[in-house]
């Protein structure tokens, strides 16, 4: 069983950078897709972007795109998401996901298809 840790949220300005990762343990992210869901009010968690672990291939919300990339580091067996232009939009609790790679560079955008759930770092951007 993958057990998820996000980290490297904080306080930002508009127009900052930041950089959050989501580390795993119990067994690598080989063989799964990994995704960053983001919640910023209510009870539904919105896709941000995801990636296959063993073809590193990446989707990506349209509101996002251009802003924000998702990163694999095989050495340290974690995903990271760069985030420049930060805008107060993106404020959220960013959630980590990850499950078992389905059809061959599949990912899915939908948290119900999502096995594996990290608890969350808060990203803040003021205006």
């Amino acid at each position: 069983q993958v057990q998820l840790v996000e980290s490297g949220g904080g306080l930002v300005r508009a127009g900052d950078s930041l950089t959050i990762s989501c580390a795993a343990t119990g067994r690598t992210f080989s063989d799964h897709v990994v995704a960053w869901f983001r919640q910023a009010s209510g009870p539904e968690r919105d896709f941000v972007a995801a990636v296959n672990w063993n073809v590193p291939r990446t989707n990506y919300v349209d509101s996002v795109k251009g802003r924000f990339a998702i990163f694999t580091d095989v050495a340290k067996n974690r995903v990271g998401l760069r985030m420049d232009n930060l805008k107060p939009e993106d404020t959220a609790v960013y959630y980590c996901a990850a499950v078992p790679q389905q059809a061959y560079a599949y990912r899915p955008v939908n948290s119900d298809e999502y096995d594996y759930w990290g608890q969350g770092t808060k990203v803040t951007v003021s205006s």
